[in-house]
């Protein structure tokens, strides 16, 4: 029996000359319209982004911060404003409301009784805005040069012009018992005034 015989097992033998036939997908890859195995990785059709599958490792989210002065997630605590700070805003704040003084020196010299009313009304209109821009931004001009800010404790936002006067009433409570109340912040978990406490607020860095 020749290698080129009719009968030979192993088919004749090609020519060298003739193109090969194109292989048919052996094991493992599926046949045109076929089903692919399991474990086979799967092509998703044109135009749908593929899935992740179970295990696959998740982008990692970031953690929800605490909000503040934006609206409160609570994730990590706020960062309040230590006792330097409250006092130099305040200080900012006095050194403000004394501008308006100059018109009562000049007028005990003068003695004309004119310029102290307008040093007394320049007193009045500077405190009035300053509690009203403490209550609907949280900042007088001290600390808005400090970078703190007065909100609430329970959601971050500003106190309100209404309650901003209550807590300034509320001060007189800072006074009591040698004035404790106003260094109390220096060593409170929350840098909280008494006052700040009876109007649940707290002082914050804005920056």
């Amino acid at each position: 029996m020749s290698f080129g015989s009719p009968n030979n097992p192993y088919g004749q033998p090609q020519d060298p000359q003739q193109p090969q036939q194109p292989q048919q997908p052996g094991y493992g890859y599926p046949q045109q319209g076929q089903q692919q195995p399991y474990g086979y990785p799967q092509q998703a059709p044109q135009g749908v982004p593929p899935q992740q599958g179970y295990g696959y490792p998740q982008a990692p989210q970031a953690p929800a911060g605490y909000g503040y002065p934006q609206q409160p997630g609570y994730g990590m605590p706020p960062s309040y404003a230590n006792w330097g700070q409250r006092f130099l805003g305040t200080l900012v704040d006095g050194l403000v409301l004394m501008i308006p003084y100059v018109f009562v020196i000049i007028d005990i010299s003068a003695q004309t009784g004119f310029l102290s009313i307008i040093g007394g009304l320049g007193v009045i209109g500077i405190a009035i805005w300053m509690l009203i821009q403490e209550g609907r931004t949280g900042q007088t001009l001290g600390k808005k040069a400090l970078g703190i800010r007065l909100v609430r404790e329970s959601d971050g936002q500003p106190l309100g012009v209404g309650m901003a006067f209550v807590r300034r009433i509320a001060h007189f409570l800072d006074s009591l018992a040698c004035y404790l109340g106003w260094l109390w912040p220096a060593w409170d978990a929350k840098r909280q005034t008494f006052a700040d406490k009876v109007c649940s607020s707290i002082v914050i860095r804005s920056n």
